[in-house]
């Protein structure tokens, strides 16, 4: 079974270029397509269940770190795993409050894909 990967990226072109490679690398993308409130996106990563959420720091709408503490606050998505990605190093913000993972872009898909795999606790694969 295929892990289920949680895109949340407001460049369209981005995240379509995403969501094919990581199809491609065998994982299964649910995308947030449209901008909603902080409490709409949550209800929609409870829904989607997915295993690893790549969430982007800086949304139109809503602000990654706000996003990680609700997640973080919520009993059903605080052990979530997020792997967090920005044009700016917040490396060391997003792994204190509470990432499993960053990446600054712009990367190489198989660096996301690293990432992802130890998110996940399986580097190997």
């Amino acid at each position: 079974m295929p892990a289920k990967i949680f895109l949340i990226e407001d460049d369209l072109s981005m995240q379509a270029l995403l969501q094919t490679y990581l199809q491609f690398e065998g994982f299964e993308v649910t995308l947030q397509n449209k901008e909603e409130n902080l409490e709409e996106v949550i209800e929609n990563i409870r829904r989607a269940a997915p295993d690893v959420v790549l969430l982007d720091v800086f949304l139109p709408q809503i602000n990654g770190f706000d996003l990680l503490a609700g997640m973080r606050e919520d009993p059903e998505l605080k052990e979530m795993r997020v792997v967090m990605s920005s044009g700016m190093d917040f490396n060391e913000r997003c792994l204190k409050e509470g990432a499993n993972g960053f990446i600054l872009k712009p990367y190489m898909p198989d660096d996301l894909v690293k990432i992802i795999r130890r998110a996940l606790g399986n580097e190997e694969i």
